[in-house]
Formats: structure tokens, sequence, C-alpha cells
């Protein structure tokens, strides 16, 4: 009690001198409390904590062949590009809550006084979503920890030979991605005689620009995202930009939903670029933290996943060519010849990778997420926060077993994953790639791209820049 009547006198006197109280705070711990909250905003590290230790840390044992015969073959690893800077639209609506912080009454709250004192928005408005410093390390430890992970495939011999493919989306941070693994290797073998290309390929890695009913049904529908608007404007999200705009002294109709998540996302991008805990992580507990992600999983749950079919089925070319990818290796592999591409490099976006997780039936609930069942959904399986940080991979490493036949691994985010649908029988450590096949006979058979989406031969530019 002492202690606090020293404290609260303390505060008025600096007050009297014209000092804020924000210069008391305490040192914040190095990662904030909200961080494991940040949706497609968060680092991979938060979903690898491990990483945080020893950035290049591996345990192969994850790896367990179910026996001693069993080889890799091939990997296919479709990667999402690194940390990047905001884009314009969540700039513009950062650049607005930080107006309201500045304009607010002083010293209402400690982490508003330390933004109005200390604070700058350091942000660049032209760089609109291109990778940082943080991005090209991400790939480049990636690298290294995929040729540790597969050391037979991911070698330096299989680089120089041609036996490594790089895929790219035409956005310039996924080739700068891209371009980042390369180097990742290239400087772990100290490879200065060589250079190796990349393909651009957008029907791959951004196929969902090519699909007009996706387009159509989803991105220009305005009913389409009706669960996401109701919740917006639901009791939840309410309460946080109530707390909000008590915090800041402001009237409850100038904070909006969009700047609730402008505050979660400023904290993220300065843990994600800057590795620096923000006073703006101290403007949502962890009760509004989820509320926030619960708003943004819906998002990409009624654009990206499960929400409307399309979603799923505009990713039926790339599910398409990764089969195609796996049966050609197997081919190799029966006939006694050499794997023609040991390993297969693709970087896209977020937008690349959920589609295909929901066409193969990951992080499926029993019942959708809609704007009513918020209490009920805490421990939903539908976590972009633990699913799709910057750098997110899914890998699918062939074996081939001898006797045992070929075998597919799938591994997202380094760990192992089984197969949604698989029985206990098949899953074993590594299911035969046979049933894995039997399994996805529908979508082999089917799935034809063209007929799902009305394919157009070009998307114009607005429907990309919609898309994205």
């Amino acid at each position: 009690m002492q202690i606090n009547i020293w404290r609260i006198l303390i505060v008025y006197l600096l007050g009297t001198l014209g000092y804020s109280s924000c210069f008391l705070n305490k040192a914040r711990p190095s990662i904030p409390r909200i961080a494991k909250y940040f949706g497609t905003k968060g680092r991979y590290e938060e979903v690898n904590p491990y990483l945080l230790e020893d950035i290049l840390a591996v345990n192969t044992s994850i790896l367990r062949p179910p026996s001693p015969q069993c080889r890799p073959i091939h990997l296919t690893a479709i990667i999402r590009h690194g940390t990047r800077y905001p884009t314009r639209e969540i700039f513009k609506h950062m650049q607005k809550l930080y107006q309201a912080v500045k304009n607010a009454t002083p010293g209402k709250e400690s982490w508003v006084c330390e933004i109005q004192t200390q604070w700058k928005m350091w942000y660049p408005e032209d760089t609109d979503g291109r990778l940082v410093g943080k991005g090209v390390d991400d790939n480049k430890h990636l690298a290294v920890r995929l040729s540790k992970l597969f050391p037979t495939l991911l070698t330096e011999e299989n680089l120089r030979g041609g036996f490594v493919k790089f895929i790219s989306s035409s956005k310039h941070r996924c080739i700068n991605s891209t371009l980042s693994f390369m180097a990742g290797l290239t400087e772990l073998w100290d490879i200065q005689d060589q250079t190796f290309d990349y393909e651009v390929n957008d029907a791959l890695m951004k196929y969902f620009v090519y699909c007009t009913k996706f387009l159509e049904d989803v991105v220009r529908n305005p009913l389409a995202l009706t669960e996401v608007d109701k919740f917006k404007e639901g009791p939840e999200m309410r309460g946080v930009r109530e707390k909000i705009a008590n915090q800041l002294g402001v009237t409850y109709k100038n904070i909006t939903a969009d700047m609730a998540d402008a505050a979660m996302n400023l904290c993220a991008y300065e843990l994600a670029i800057k590795s620096v805990n923000s006073p703006w992580c101290q403007s949502l507990d962890e009760v509004d933290a989820k509320i926030v992600e619960y708003a943004n999983d819906l998002r990409q749950f009624w654009k990206r996943s499960y929400g409307h079919d399309i979603n799923r089925k505009s990713s039926c070319i790339l599910f398409h060519d990764v089969f195609s990818r796996l049966d050609k290796a197997a081919s190799e592999i029966k006939l006694g010849q050499q794997v023609s591409e040991a390993v297969t490099i693709q970087v896209g976006h977020g937008e690349t990778l959920l589609p295909l997780y929901t066409l193969l039936g990951f992080f499926k609930d029993n019942e959708p997420l809609t704007s009513s069942n918020y209490a009920s959904q805490q421990q939903r399986s539908f976590r972009p926060s633990f699913v799709l940080p910057y750098t997110a991979n899914l890998l699918l490493a062939l074996y081939d077993c001898g006797e045992g036949g070929l075998r597919l691994q799938p591994l997202i985010n380094e760990k192992p994953a089984s197969f949604p649908g698989l029985t206990e029988s098949q899953q074993a450590s590594m299911p035969l790639y046979k049933d894995v096949k039997e399994h996805y006979k529908e979508l082999i058979q089917g799935c034809d791209f063209e007929t799902e989406c009305e394919l157009f031969s070009r998307p114009n530019q607005f429907s990309i820049k919609e898309a994205l």
C-alpha cells in the first residue's frame, strides 16, 4: 500500500512538471502476450517457439519411416512468402488509428502516453507489402533447415545438377522470398561459380486471380462475407471498440472494427519486423486479441476456406500439379531411373496455401465459423495464427520403402501431419501413396479447374487487386 501511495505521489509531481506517467512504465517482455493471436501477420517463431533459441534447429527424429529401408525420393514444398511490410489498405487503417491516438487526451493510458510522446509512424507507405529484411532471413533459414531435414534431397549436388526446381508467384515479395531461399542454399554451400533460375507461374501460385467463379461469387459478392460483417457489429467486437475508445477518451463511433484490427496489426508488425514489444500491444488484452483474431479467422474462413465451396475448388490446378509431380517421381523410381526433380520449391501466398489445405480437408471443424458461435469455437482447428504465419509451408515428402511400397509424409510448418479422413490402419507413420491417391480419387479424377472456375483466358488487373 505504501509503495502505491509513493507511486501516485511521484506520478502527480511529474505530471505537475509536465512529465508523462508513461515514463514510469516497467520494461515489457520481449514477446507480447497477444502474439499467438496475430493470424496471418504472425511470426513463424510463434508457431515453432524452439526457433527462438536456435533459428536453424531441426529435429530429424520427427520423420519416422516405418522401416529402415525407407528413403526420401522427392520433396514438394509449397511456401508462403516471408515477413513483409503492411499493404496500403492495412496502412490506411493503421494511420487512422495513429491519428486518433495523437489527438487523444494526454496521459489517459500509459500506452497512449507512450505513443504520443515517443512512438513515430515509421512504416513506409510506398512499400505496399514488400519483403523486409526479416523476410529475407525467414527464407534463408528455412532453406538451411530443410537441407538438414532432408539431407539426401536438398543437396548441393542436386542443386548444381538442376534437380531442384524453383517456382514463384509474380508478386515481388514472393520472387524475393524465392531468391532468399536460393541464397540460403548458396551461402550454406559457398556456391559462387553458378547461378540458378526460377520460374514465375501465377497459374499455380496465384491461381485464385484466374478463377472467375471465385471472383464473382466471393470477391465481388457483397453477401459472401456477411458473417464477417455481422461479427464486426456484434457484441464481442463492440466491447473491444468501447474499451479502446475509453482508453483514448474519444467517442465510441470514432473507433471502428477496422481500427481495432489496426491496433492488433501495429503490434504484430512491430514484433515481426523489428522484434519489438510495441506500446500498441497494450491497447488489447488477451480477451480483446482473441476477439479480433476471430474476426480475421471469419474472413479467412469465408473468403478463402470452407465458407464457400469455390474457395477450395479454385486450388484444383495446384492440387493436380502436386500429384502429377509425385506421380512422375513414383514412376521414375519404379522404372529404376533417377528422379528428375528431387525437390520442388514453390513460393506463393497465404491465399495459395489455405484453399489447398481446405481441398485436402485439413483444419475442418464440426461446425462452420459464424458470427454467432464465437464462444463455442474457442477450441477450433481453424486457426490461421497456428497455420499461416509468414513462411508457412506444406511439405510433401515421398518415400521409397522397397517392399513396403511408396509412402507419402505431409508436414505442416515442419511438423508431421496426418491426411484427414484416412483410417488409423492406413495412416501409420507414413501412409502408402496409393492409399492417399485412393482417398483423394474423386479430386484426382475430377476437380477440373476450368470447369469449376469458368476460366477466362486472362485475368484483368482489377480482378487481381480485388483477389489479393
